[in-house]
């Protein structure tokens, strides 16, 4: 099992793409393989199993949640942060001397505050990290209270399965809910912010590609990965994906052979966010398409150089549960598995955690259909992503510091580091797109309706629903209400071919223009450093 915090209440993860660990002594050999009884007890792959501190019986009630409740049906994402969110909560009730069963509206307030402000938690959190906090307990109490008869302590907030559905505060029946008492002032759904395209690659340049504020490579940088980074983060900027799609997908799933500046390809159902039961199209520009062949490249690119080191210490081999690939149906988005007899799977059903298991027979040996590997060969996780914008972002601070205070020191350079106007996170990639394609139908709009009367205009506008659906299409929203509760502009409807079709290689000067207009004055957009905001603070941290 994968383990989260070893005191206290504490969280695992059964992964079935493991072996079972060895039972030691004759009562616990007795019990079988641990996956099979998981698995006959409603566990996945991913399941949590919340365990109590030494000396504290277990509860089943807390487990069967994630069996049995309507937990069944989420991503094991939100599993994750869910089973992590009662556990903090199980150490506040010890510390309290509160049974969950027992816990009242009071003890949630009193949670709520030693999680945002109490100074005798060294572990405060933003009040936007607490909105899982909230979720988590009131889905858990949802389910704990029809099930057992025990009173619900927490007020009305959204579900999981909300949670998942909605980027902002949508009601169900598509208006904005009201807020709760329970909801920290401050706390959004979404941190919105976006990118120009130049600060984006500024970004990316200094942060991973060794370059300074001036433009320079540094001397003496060392980018192993720097083919491999670079190209990701176009790509999240360039496809507007989410982070685990994008970090999710196959070579297989790339289409480089494809004509066109933004060739289709296919997300898998089963790497898609929430519960959607079909996969669906997106777009990849073709410069990204370019970037990805150099990092594929066998003589040039950083990835073939990872897989051969692997396989030179048989490091695929050792792994268990792999699957081997003999062939891919690119009309069928299906894969063979090697077995007796051979089976065919859908790219649709397999999911981030099977994807990195599958590997296809070469000359050299085992080599991994995942498109992102790491230096060592494996797959890289998608949490792994995280950790590289945060390493780009430290060293982007650091290299501003140098550039605009290289007198600071100590406590002095490290509050001045956090003032570093140019930094990113991966889901401002993913908003970046979408305020593009937002200026790019805006402008393609303006003209159809110059010489129009209000009253015309106003008739124009009772087609927005077809003007959302073209921006949710793209995003991969169910419901084009999300789309259009966070974008609330006018948008054209026409299709997203033709708009493709309407963007050059390079990024239209006009469309950086319109996002400053529509979004600069508002603090969300950051732009690129330079000489003319040498020393400027920039857009802050969300």
């Amino acid at each position: 099992m994968d383990r989260e915090n070893e005191d206290g209440w504490r969280v695992e993860f059964y992964d079935f793409l493991k072996p079972p660990p060895r039972l030691i002594g004759e009562e616990l050999v007795a019990l079988g393989d641990l996956h099979k009884r998981a698995a006959r007890n409603g566990a996945r792959h991913a399941t949590p199993i919340i365990i109590p501190p030494a000396g504290v019986l277990p509860d089943p009630r807390l487990n069967l949640f994630f069996r049995v409740s309507p937990m069944t049906g989420r991503k094991p994402r939100t599993w994750r942060r869910y089973a992590m969110a009662l556990v903090v909560w199980l150490s506040f009730l010890d510390a309290v001397g509160r049974h969950w069963t027992e816990a009242t509206p009071q003890e949630v307030e009193a949670f709520k505050d030693w999680r945002l402000t109490d100074v005798r938690n060294p572990e405060r959190v933003k009040p936007g990290s607490f909105d899982t906090d909230r979720a988590a307990l009131n889905t858990f109490y949802t389910w704990a209270s029809a099930t057992y008869a025990l009173r619900n302590p927490v007020p009305s907030v959204p579900t999981a399965e909300e949670d998942e559905r909605s980027d902002e505060e949508i009601g169900p029946d598509g208006g904005r809910r009201s807020r709760d008492g329970l909801r920290p002032t401050g706390a959004r759904r979404r941190q919105i912010k976006w990118m120009l395209r130049a600060a984006f690659e500024q970004w990316r340049d200094i942060g991973l590609r060794g370059y300074g504020f001036d433009g320079l490579r540094i001397p003496g940088w060392r980018g192993v990965n720097e083919d491999r980074d670079a190209v990701f983060v176009d790509g999240l900027y360039g496809t507007g994906l989410r982070l685990q799609e994008w970090a999710s997908v196959l070579d297989v799933e790339i289409p480089l052979q494809a004509e066109g500046r933004f060739p289709k390809a296919w997300l898998a159902a089963a790497c898609i966010k929430g519960t959607k039961k079909e996969g669906r199209t997106y777009r990849i520009p073709r410069r990204v398409l370019r970037d990805i062949e150099g990092y594929c490249d066998p003589v040039e690119g950083s990835r073939t150089e990872a897989i051969r080191r692997a396989q030179r210490v048989g490091r695929y081999e050792a792994l268990p549960y792999v699957r081997v690939v003999t062939g891919y149906n690119a009309r069928s988005r299906t894969l063979r598995i090697e077995g007796a007899p051979e089976s065919v799977l859908s790219l649709d059903a397999i999911g981030p955690d099977e994807r990195r298991l599958l590997f296809r027979r070469t000359e050299h040996g085992l080599e991994p259909l995942a498109l992102w590997l790491a230096p060592s060969g494996m797959p890289k996780k998608p949490e792994g992503w995280e950790d590289t914008f945060q390493a780009a972002n430290e060293r982007i601070a650091e290299k501003w510091v140098q550039w605009t205070s290289p007198e600071l020191r100590g406590e002095d350079r490290e509050r001045r580091k956090e003032r570093c106007p140019l930094w990113a996170r991966p889901h401002m990639c993913r908003h970046s797109f979408a305020l593009r394609w937002f200026s790019i139908l805006s402008l393609v709009w303006q003209p159809s309706v110059e010489g129009f009367t209000a009253e015309e205009l106003a008739d124009l506008r009772e087609q927005f629903g077809g003007i959302w659906y073209a921006l949710s299409t793209l995003l991969g929203h169910d419901d084009s209400q999300v789309t259009k509760d966070i974008y609330l502009e006018p948008f054209t409807a026409l299709q997203v071919d033709y708009l493709m079709a309407l963007l050059d290689e390079d990024e239209q000067p006009a469309v950086d223009a319109l996002i400053r207009t529509v979004a600069h004055a508002g603090g969300r957009t950051l732009v690129p450093v330079g000489a003319a905001t040498h020393g400027a603070e920039g857009a802050g941290r969300a």
